[in-house]
């Protein structure tokens, strides 16, 4: 017997409310997309003076130095 009743099958997805696609700019390919991926992991990345290299989306803090 498979958990849940199959009475309720699809009831979330009928319940939530119908988001109109967004228009969205073209991938880049090739050369282009090479060079963005070059910008975004090595010269956008967050400094931090530990050693550490963080990425674009670290939330870190550093501890407060006394």
């Amino acid at each position: 017997m498979p958990h849940g009743g199959i009475n309720r099958a699809g009831k979330v997805r009928a319940q939530t409310p119908k988001v109109a696609p967004q228009e969205k700019s073209k991938q880049l390919t090739g050369r282009a997309r090479r060079r963005e991926q070059y910008a975004k992991r090595f010269t956008q990345t967050v400094a931090s003076g530990d050693g550490i290299r963080r990425g674009p989306n670290s939330n870190y803090l550093r501890p407060a130095t006394s």
